[in-house]
């Protein structure tokens, strides 16, 4: 710990408190009698009269919630593995117990804990059955936990009061940090903000609504909404990939027509959300998921649901730093699991230039640390008319001209152009954009921008056009007008912009490439 602080890192680390081992002493001493000191640590239950488990939950990895133990002639709650008994945070002394374990590692120095499956801790005292789910499709998933809404096995409102005992923890400790897994497929959301609201329960929460294959303007943009109105002072966490899912470049890939496009643009719109952001190892390389075989696999309910599912192990691979080393660079030994050639093929060391998918991550981080108004709250989603339905605006809360401003410093960083001769040039083209121009009423509405590779597109409203109407352009450095690498998207309203036509005419062979697909996506 000392040595990542001497590095200027922090240290989070990741505590599993929902449930412990089996060869873990207290289970060991709590399976030993009903009776004993540690008899209540755990969640028991007596079979029915036909020896069935007491109610119908189901384990997140297949089966029943319920495994028996032939010493207590009882069942154990288990969510997950039978290996992997569920604690009774019911019982008071367990909570008190995962506290003082907390604060050993605060004292170590720790800078702050991810909370697996934070929103399992309690389960319903009356071991109440799990209502159905909706189903999406006609036929069952492949998973049947999916079919339940399991606000009895988990997601109970006991927990807030064990969350803030948590906080109130950290809070004895200077600049400490929680953040919160919510496993959950029906009120994720709404329960992110009712972890984080307030200065008395989590500092974030992240779930895996932007982790499946939802990939439209309507599905973040309603995401992200829904959280602020949910939860006003709370925070989110957002992420694209993890060690839980396909990773996200294969996971949207047809949506896209290279990995890399996808991968950029992904970046620059998760760099753009408001909340806190988590980047998956690998992530910054644009890496694919890993073709795993059944005889490669190590993850049980990737064991246990082949071939519909074949589990996590596919995103956890190694982390490749060298395309020429043994395993990558991962490591001298042979690792769990295989390194294959595409992952090698975006190793760090074949990502040295500056349109790589490593160099975009690295840009677009930076100007997102260096730029207040995309480390805030305050934005407003804009409806607007798309191409094709791929583009969706935001802007930074009611006349955010900081953040138009900063926009355009971005652009001028990213194509070596001088910082004020875009900004003016802008304000001529497009009057009202925050900078002096003829005609300021026109108060530009900034929309937020796109990466594809090597292209940066932005696209806008602006007070001169009517409601809903955009303008949309492209920046390429191989192009230039007067010096500056702009042009305009003229198939769209040529007609309505300032020198559209222009443009047009002088470059016809950028109209044709506008036309091309990596051009047709957006934030």
């Amino acid at each position: 710990v000392d040595k990542a602080h001497g590095l200027g890192l922090k240290v989070i680390i990741d505590q599993v408190l929902s449930h412990t081992s089996d060869q873990h002493p207290w289970f060991t001493e709590s399976r030993a009698a009903r009776n004993g000191p540690r008899a209540d640590w755990y969640v028991w239950a007596n079979p029915l009269p036909n020896g069935a488990p007491p109610n119908s939950w189901l384990s997140v990895f297949g089966g029943s919630a319920w495994a028996w133990d032939s010493r207590r002639r009882q069942y154990y709650l288990q969510n997950f593995l039978a290996s992997q008994p569920d604690l009774n945070f019911h019982n008071p002394a367990v909570q008190a117990a995962l506290l003082e374990t907390m604060r050993f590692w605060l004292d170590r120095g720790v800078d702050g804990f991810r909370l697996d499956t934070v929103n399992f801790y309690f389960h319903d005292a009356l071991l109440r059955d799990n209502p159905p789910a909706p189903l999406v499709e006609n036929l069952p998933p492949a998973n049947p936990y999916e079919m339940q809404d399991h606000r009895y096995s988990k997601n109970r409102p006991e927990n807030i009061g064990f969350l803030q005992k948590l906080r109130a923890l950290l809070d004895q400790y200077d600049d400490r940090m929680l953040v919160g897994e919510v496993g959950e497929s029906l009120r994720a959301v709404e329960i992110m903000g009712e972890y984080t609201k307030g200065n008395d329960r989590l500092h974030m929460a992240y779930s895996f609504d932007m982790l499946g294959p939802q990939f439209t303007p309507a599905h973040f943009h309603g995401k992200i909404e829904a959280f602020f109105k949910g939860a006003p002072d709370g925070w989110p966490c957002w992420s694209f990939s993890n060690h839980d899912v396909i990773r996200h470049v294969s996971r949207w890939l047809p949506h896209a027509d290279t990995p890399e496009t996808l991968a950029n643009l992904a970046a620059a719109m998760l760099t753009a959300f408001p909340g806190a952001l988590c980047l998956y190892q690998g992530e910054e390389l644009g890496q694919l998921e890993t073709d795993i075989e059944f005889h490669e696999l190590t993850d049980p309910p990737g064991l246990t649901f082949w071939p519909d599912y074949k589990g996590r192990d596919g995103c956890r691979t190694p982390m490749v730093w060298e395309a020429d080393a043994p395993w990558g660079g991962f490591s001298t030994a042979k690792p769990w699991l295989p390194v294959k050639a595409p992952q090698l093929s975006r190793a760090v060391s074949e990502q040295d230039d500056e349109d790589s998918v490593l160099a975009q991550y690295r840009g677009l981080l930076a100007f997102r640390h260096e730029t207040p108004a995309l480390q805030g709250a305050a934005f407003e989603f804009l409806d607007l008319p798309a191409p094709e339905g791929h583009l969706a605006g935001f802007e930074g809360g009611s006349g955010d001209v900081a953040r138009a401003q900063a926009h355009y410093d971005m652009v001028a960083a990213r194509y070596g152009i001088d910082r004020e001769f875009v900004h003016s040039w802008h304000a001529g083209l497009h009057p009202g954009c925050g900078y002096p121009a003829p005609a300021a009423e026109n108060m530009i509405r900034w929309s937020g921008s796109a990466f594809g590779s090597p292209r940066l597109a932005h696209f806008h409203t602006c007070g001169a056009y009517a409601p809903g109407e955009i303008c949309w352009y492209v920046l390429d450095p191989t192009i230039t007008l007067d010096g500056v690498a702009v042009w305009q998207e003229g198939r769209l309203y040529p007609d309505r912009v300032p020198g559209g036509a222009q443009i047009l005419a002088e470059f016809p062979d950028v109209a044709a490439a506008f036309a091309a697909p990596e051009h047709r996506v957006g934030l």
